[in-house]
């Protein structure tokens, strides 16, 4: 099992002055000095660098405590999460695994070596606890890939220590300030490394860490790059279709290796992701071809599906385990608990193996290459070129429409197997409608977030419905399997008996709550 780490740290430019005195940060009593270690590090890479677009990275490191394999991925600003693997000649397969959804069929080849002299302090507290590690690297990259160049610049790194408070680092950061160190321009070494190394290799010229521009006092100015696409402000309909669909394709791709670690949440985050971007295909088949995207839509059902194999175990497990702890002893009769265990653990093991090996499967590999393919040349139709308060706001309204229809629907069937079908049916409809309002948030405003929240709420209550009718299934089975064995099946019809009451309250209360929602008029976008 792979060993993992989170790294806070800041980054700075440096002079080459060395390090300022940091003694008056506050909360430091000592600055120990730790001596320089040697680092030599190779960074690896496909040739068209997606790991570097993707800021991962995976490097194999000797030199300093913690010699290995590392793979780095981004948290948030200024944290990542650092994998770690013992030393080997090749990538590890674990580490492989993590970046797969981003290397796919490509191969990794080593792209940067970059040699470091690291020149650490310790900062201690009182109590001689560490703070945090400072250190001076004086840092020589090399493009290992045809036509690299190289370049050469010193930076500082503050880390974190483990455990520690991240407001400490705006402490020395204010230190750091007052002496004139400046945040580094780069997220990374390697990022610097390969925009420095790209520019020697042009120029032919060994790189000093600056640019043109960058150097003191230099009056040349840099032309500017044109603006991507993908970072360009949305104006026509389908620039808002595309952004949104294009946030869940990468919200796919940046889950794939939490899943993979069994990161809580992350299945069920993947999964929504992977309907959010089904309902876009579906409610903008307006905007984008239909005959295009129904296929990806059938693959991103399939991918769904899977994901959610034993989410329903887990909801009626949650459920379960929450009325028991709150029945009275006098009504819990038998080995109750200890059958619930067994039927909630029954398939966990198994299922993680399968969704391994569905997220290594050639058909979730080319789901993604289909998915990349449909953002990078999308199949817009007519409309995608209009305003997008014309198109974006009678396709929302269009679902609001079917929302409403299932609705009155659902109220109007007498209690039973029937209605329980309906509101169910109701609830994917509006949470198609919400995704359809997330969608067209940045270009309706005010009208598509109202709609949104009141989907959102609808959603959820008649998800408490559903819940219960999974629960209710879920407890016959259970009482006639413990009858067959003997016991007694006294507590099982108990909470039966809760659970149709708490699906009465909600059929009850839904009437008012759709009254509400209509009253407030967050339909009108």
């Amino acid at each position: 099992m792979a060993d993992t780490k989170r790294e806070i740290e800041r980054k700075y430019e440096s002079d080459d002055s060395g390090l300022p005195d940091l003694t008056g940060v506050a909360g430091v009593t000592a600055v120990i000095d730790k001596g320089v270690v040697s680092l030599d590090a190779v960074y690896y890479d496909t040739a068209d660098e997606r790991l570097a677009a993707a800021a991962l990275t995976l490097r194999r490191r000797t030199g300093g405590s913690d010699a290995g394999w590392h793979l780095k991925v981004p948290v948030a600003p200024g944290v990542r999460d650092e994998i770690r693997e013992p030393l080997s000649d090749t990538v590890p397969d674990t580490l492989a695994a993590l970046v797969r959804s981003r290397v796919r069929e490509a191969e990794l080849l080593p792209a940067v070596r970059l040699r470091s002299d690291r020149d650490v302090r310790h900062l201690m507290d009182a109590q001689g606890k560490l703070l945090a590690e400072v250190s001076v690297d004086a840092v020589h990259a090399e493009r290992l890939t045809e036509g690299g160049g190289t370049a050469q610049w010193t930076e500082i790194e503050v880390e974190l220590a483990d455990d520690g408070d991240p407001a400490f680092l705006d402490q020395v950061e204010k230190r750091l300030r007052k002496a004139g160190v400046r945040p580094s321009s780069s997220a990374s070494k390697l990022a610097r490394a390969l925009r420095e190394t790209a520019r020697t290799a042009r120029s032919g010229k060994p790189g000093s860490g600056k640019s043109g521009s960058e150097k003191s006092g230099s009056k040349k100015k840099r032309k500017a790059a044109p603006v991507p696409a993908e970072s360009a402000d949305p104006v026509t309909a389908g620039d808002h279709v595309l952004a949104y669909a294009r946030a869940q394709r990468d919200a796919i791709l940046e889950l794939d290796p939490a899943v993979r670690q069994d990161v809580y949440d992350s299945v069920h985050r993947m999964r929504v992701a992977t309907r959010r971007l089904r309902s876009t295909f579906r409610s903008y088949g307006k905007v984008l071809d239909r005959t295009v995207t129904d296929p990806v839509g059938d693959e991103l059902k399939w991918l769904a599906g899977e994901l959610g194999a034993d989410r329903d175990r887990e909801v009626v497990t949650e459920r379960l385990v929450t009325v028991l702890g709150e029945l009275p002893t006098t009504l819990i009769s038998g080995p109750i608990r200890t059958r619930l265990d067994t039927w909630a653990n029954a398939r966990h093991g198994g299922s993680r193996s399968r969704l391994i090996g569905v997220l290594d499967s050639q058909r979730y590999l080319a789901l993604l290459d289909t998915l990349d393919r449909v953002i990078a040349e999308p199949p817009l139709l007519k409309d995608a070129a209009g305003k997008p308060e014309k198109a974006i706001g009678k396709a929302v309204g269009k679902d609001f429409g079917k929302v409403s229809a299932l609705v009155e629907e659902a109220i109007g069937t007498p209690p039973g197997a029937d209605r329980d079908l309906a509101l169910h049916e109701a609830r994917k409809k509006a949470k198609r409608t919400r995704y359809a309002a997330e969608a067209a948030t940045p270009a309706l405003g005010a009208p598509a977030r109202a709609l949104a929240k009141s989907m959102k709420a609808l959603t959820s209550l008649l998800g408490e419905h559903q819940d219960s009718v999974m629960v209710r299934v879920t407890l016959r089975e259970l009482s006639v399997v413990a009858h067959a064995a003997g016991e007694s099946s006294f507590t099982y019809g108990v909470l039966y008996g809760r659970e149709e009451q708490r699906a009465a309250g909600v059929e009850t209360a839904l009437p008012e709550e759709w009254e509400g929602i209509v009253a407030e008029g967050s339909v009108q976008v």
